[in-house]
């Protein structure tokens, strides 16, 4: 059962040289599964065999501001080419795309066979900043959840793996990381005046968190929650989790994951 915000333990950690090791091993086997399912190698032990495109993969990466997001996504992508892969950032929606249902703006970025996406920051601010920020009414974010849970398992009816992360760090952590960006003249553009705002709010983003996770985490698309106080923990499992759920949904399209080569962490 999904757990609440409240119930996730932060405690665990992992060492820089540990989680260097163990990036190194997923990101290897990430890249072999890419190659897999763009149609660029077969799934044989040297690349032989089926080279059929493998399932679109969409990844939504959520969580709290300075959770740590970008350094898990530059973990995913770096063994990529970045020919193979997008990453879509999404902030407050455009006046042209205020005039479109609120989906509208993500459709052209969602991957096709073969294809991998990252959305940072997904269609969940519906349920999540807009309604926390009273920018919709509330039966219209209530009414988002069904939206949602509808076009996620139409797309996953489709063939798509969509993998929904929610990096969660505590109180305490997202202040220190608040104040060590204020002070670095290199990661100061990253903190806002509505980052501190947000701050102020956080009882009601976990109000609004843990009733998005229990009602969108679907059986075709649950929730992980990545413990996240301890950023090299949590790219290791967000690598261990991608690939996871990417090799349950090759399996689902018939197409078997590549065996392990020996130097990756294969399942």
């Amino acid at each position: 059962m999904l757990q609440r915000l409240a119930d996730v333990d932060l405690s665990p950690r992992l060492s820089k040289p540990e989680s260097i090791e163990k990036i190194l091993l997923l990101q290897r086997r990430l890249l072999h599964l890419r190659l897999v399912c763009g149609g660029l190698i077969g799934s044989g032990p040297v690349g032989e065999g089926d080279k059929r495109l493998g399932p679109p993969l969409l990844v939504i990466m959520e969580g709290w501001d300075a959770a740590g997001k970008g350094g898990a996504i530059r973990r995913l992508t770096e063994p990529i080419d970045p020919r193979h892969y997008t990453v879509a950032p999404f902030a407050a929606p455009t006046p042209r795309e205020l005039r479109h249902h609120f989906m509208w703006r993500f459709f052209p970025l969602v991957p096709g066979w073969g294809g991998m996406t990252i959305f940072d920051r997904s269609w969940y601010g519906r349920v999540l900043v807009e309604r926390v920020e009273n920018l919709i009414d509330e039966p219209v974010w209530q009414r988002a959840y069904h939206e949602i849970n509808d076009i996620e398992t139409s797309f996953i009816e489709e063939g798509m793996v969509i993998v929904k992360l929610f990096l969660h760090i505590s109180d305490e952590e997202q202040l220190k990381r608040f104040e060590a960006r204020q002070v670095d003249p290199l990661k100061s553009w990253k903190l806002t005046d509505e980052d501190w705002r947000n701050r102020k709010k956080r009882a009601e983003y976990e109000l609004a968190i843990d009733e998005m996770l229990a009602r969108t985490d679907t059986s075709p698309a649950p929730w992980d929650v990545i413990p996240a106080d301890s950023k090299h923990l949590a790219r290791v499992l967000t690598l261990e989790t991608v690939i996871h759920r990417l090799e349950a949904g090759m399996r689902r399209a018939g197409l078997e994951p590549p065996e392990s080569r020996g130097d990756d962490y294969g399942t």
